[in-house]
């Protein structure tokens, strides 16, 4: 490391700061992410990131309003000594005529059901299943990467091998699926670059689980 070196201390003056000089014979490490893999510990686990779920909760707390609102007006109108509604009178009559197997209590039944089924689906499960989560390697902080943006870098890198004309991936959680057309060289020959270069690109990616890769490569097809 040079000394700083000082040209005066008065105004209009100018100061060199330090400088890190390096030996030509020094080795040197890549930081985080300029190998394009995150080169440190995981720091807890990875969830997947959960969908705040606000058009379902909207809907639902809609439609309870409505119908709060309507039942409480109803109450109040016969407690100041109105006669009750006539859709809650109908109600009441039809819930004390028609029987339990009626058809149209059993669809309302099985709607009720599918609703109620929906709404616990929801509710348990974490949604966003278009983010992939990536690798914590710093507290605090949480970083998910899009399917697309993991298949146009997988999509980018394939195209890069020799011999490769057109390439396509379909990303999911578990699997990438690599579909790759070659018009020149052996298709063994390209399948093995493909391997190694497309096992690098999962693991550039940074992702807690990273996907297994499911590769083809054929020969296209021949026009007319």
């Amino acid at each position: 490391m040079s000394e700083p070196q000082g040209a005066g201390t008065g105004e209009g003056s100018t100061q060199r700061l330090p400088v890190v000089e390096r030996g030509a014979g020094t080795d040197t490490e890549p930081g985080p992410y300029e190998s394009g893999v995150p080169d440190g510990p995981a720091l807890g686990r990875a969830g997947r990131f959960w969908s705040t779920r606000r058009v379902p909760a909207g809907i639902v707390a809609l439609v309870l309003l409505l119908l709060a609102g309507a039942f409480l007006y109803d109450i109040a109108a016969v407690r100041a000594g109105r006669s009750a509604l006539g859709w809650r009178r109908d109600l009441a009559r039809q819930l004390a005529e028609r029987p339990v197997d009626d058809t149209w209590v059993l669809v309302g039944a099985g709607v009720a059901a599918a609703l109620g089924l929906w709404l616990l689906v929801l509710a348990l499960t974490p949604g966003l299943r278009l983010l992939l989560p990536m690798r914590r390697t710093h507290p605090g902080v949480r970083a998910a990467l899009h399917r697309d943006a993991a298949a146009t870098v997988l999509r980018d890198r394939a195209m890069e091998v020799s011999g490769v004309q057109s390439a396509r991936v379909r990303m999911r959680r578990r699997r990438a699926r690599v579909r790759a057309l070659s018009h020149f060289r052996e298709l063994d020959d390209v399948r093995a670059d493909l391997d190694g270069v497309l096992d690098g690109a999962v693991r550039g990616l940074g992702l807690a689980r990273p996907p297994a890769v499911s590769l083809r490569v054929k020969r296209p097809g021949r026009k007319g």
